[in-house]
């Protein structure tokens, strides 16, 4: 009986062997590469995102510093937003690190010609500020071109609405004539609304880029005629009118506040430039305000007065209309 049963397993088994090698085994194995063949590659998902989809720039390239500053919103958004509009490529990890190995660069360098530690300190810190200045520096450049530029952007969407053209074909066509920093903002206008983010939502990201009043008017225009209608070609044309009259206003008050400004200048550069002069052509003379304890107070409340005389003659200067 055992012998009948052991000779039955084997033979089932060996029927269900055969059954699964032959046929089980190679439908497994052609459905495994049908779909291994419909799976999209690595290389395909990557290139696929790649074209759809843009990765959220980190404040560092450092995974610590990264997250350090993620936890410091209230500092790194302001910074991010102004290289953002500086149209700059660096990180706020970058620009921070950038500004503290400048400060510790002219800490050493003082204290080794002086040796002092005040003047090591005074000049680390104005040192710091340098990288900060930079960046506001081409914020303020790009936001002056784009100001300039910005006429004729509304006058080409204007121009495009009149021969019936959709208001998104208007922003293509500024995006691919007008160059940059218009035709930039204007092409990241486009695209987002492209890729499914509403109108009005994009409108309002293009003004909170663009810190210009100019902006401001173009979208509340805008908005406003979706909302209640009109023509909208008449409204941008006066608007360009309106900004270009603006901007040669504005041209005017910087020629009539340019002696002002370049005496601002004049006056803040002045005493460190003769300061450093003095250091070279009569060390011994200036030694005293460096060995000296009072000398060198004297030198930190004479830093302390020039930034706030410099301060003072930018607000008189920099006239607000």
């Amino acid at each position: 009986m055992t012998i009948v049963l052991a000779t039955f397993v084997a033979i089932l088994g060996i029927i269900f062997g055969a059954y699964w090698f032959f046929v089980l085994r190679v439908d497994q194995s052609d459905e495994a590469a049908l779909r291994k063949r419909l799976q999209p590659t690595p290389k395909q998902t990557a290139l696929k995102q790649s074209k759809l989809l843009m990765d959220v720039k980190g404040l560092s390239s450092m995974p610590r510093l990264n997250v350090l500053l993620g936890s410091m919103g209230r500092i790194t958004a302001p910074l991010q937003r102004s290289i953002t509009q500086a149209g700059m490529s660096l990180t706020v990890g970058t620009l921070l690190l950038s500004a503290a190995c400048l400060a510790l660069f002219g800490y050493f360098v003082v204290r080794l010609l002086t040796f002092s530690t005040y003047l090591g300190f005074g000049a680390g810190f104005l040192l710091f500020f340098v990288p900060f200045i930079v960046v506001r520096f081409k914020k303020t450049k790009r936001l002056r071109k784009f100001e300039e530029q910005f006429p004729e952007a509304i006058d080409l969407i204007s121009r495009a609405l009149r021969a019936g053209h959709a208001f998104t074909t208007g922003l293509a066509m500024a995006a691919e004539e007008i160059p940059a920093p218009v035709g930039q903002e204007f092409k990241l206008l486009y695209d987002r609304q492209n890729f499914g983010m509403p109108l009005p939502d994009a409108m309002k990201a293009f003004a909170a880029r663009i810190p210009l009043i100019d902006a401001r008017f173009f979208v509340t225009a805008v908005l406003t005629q979706r909302e209640t209608g009109g023509n909208l070609g008449e409204v941008l044309d006066n608007l360009a009118s309106v900004i270009r009259e603006r901007f040669k206003v504005k041209r005017q008050v910087r020629v009539l506040t340019a002696h002002g400004r370049i005496t601002g200048w004049i006056l803040a550069a002045l005493p460190p430039t003769l300061a450093g002069a003095m250091f070279v052509m009569s060390p011994g003379h200036m030694k005293i305000l460096t060995s000296d304890t009072l000398g060198i107070q004297m030198i930190v409340a004479a830093l302390v007065l020039q930034v706030i005389g410099t301060i003072i003659i930018q607000k008189l200067v920099n006239i607000r209309y």
